[in-house]
């Protein structure tokens, strides 16, 4: 409707084309500022019919108790690492302390890719089977 109504301010030295997209991207512009959400400040008090009220929201950025359960878990995982038979320990902690690719792990050791590979599934089998219980 709006190109239609606007027919008269087209210029035929321009593309029809890029005239019509102009006035479809403006309307979509304008339509968004219409429906442009009010935000709440945090720090502005708020205006109610008993007055102004303070909006305060709780930090749950600091968790004391999440934080003791994530440095067991880091413990426990570190335990049974450690607890491995040195050939799988040594390429775990290559693979996932360390991030070093296969490749390199090969290389490193002097040992096959694919040895490399399974030593890493088993490892992770033994891993898994260890901390199955936490």
């Amino acid at each position: 409707m709006k190109a239609f109504t606007s027919l008269g301010s087209y210029r035929s030295e321009f593309r029809f084309s890029t005239w019509l997209y102009k006035i479809a991207a403006n309307s979509s512009i304008d339509y968004l500022r219409k429906k442009r959400i009010h935000a709440l400040s945090l720090d502005a008090p708020m205006e109610t019919s008993d007055g102004q009220i303070e909006i305060e929201v709780p930090d749950e950025t600091h968790n004391p108790e999440m934080q003791l359960v994530r440095k067991q878990q880091r413990f426990s995982i570190d335990e049974a690492i450690n607890s491995l038979p040195p050939k799988y320990r040594e390429v775990i902690e290559l693979r996932h302390k360390d991030d070093k690719p296969y490749e390199e792990i090969a290389d490193l050791l002097g040992i096959p890719i694919g040895t490399v590979k399974a030593r890493i599934f088993r490892a992770r089998e033994l891993l898994k089977q260890k901390l199955k219980n936490l």
